[in-house]
């Protein structure tokens, strides 16, 4: 049980990383390159790459 707990923390955080920097290179898709389409879409993905993961593991 412990391992577990362990696990999905670990896969939390990494996610979180994952998705700060994500969130970041789409800030910077939309204000040094003026691409608002790509930049929301990259804003999506990171709110995905925080979420998918930590459920997909809780669900296992």
């Amino acid at each position: 049980m412990v391992w577990g707990v362990n696990m999905l923390i670990f896969i939390f955080i990494l996610s979180l990383y994952i998705s700060i920097k994500t969130f970041f290179y789409a800030l910077y898709e939309i204000k040094e390159k003026n691409n608002t389409a790509g930049g929301i879409f990259i804003v999506l993905l990171s709110i995905v790459s925080l979420i998918a993961p930590t459920v997909l593991a809780s669900i296992r």
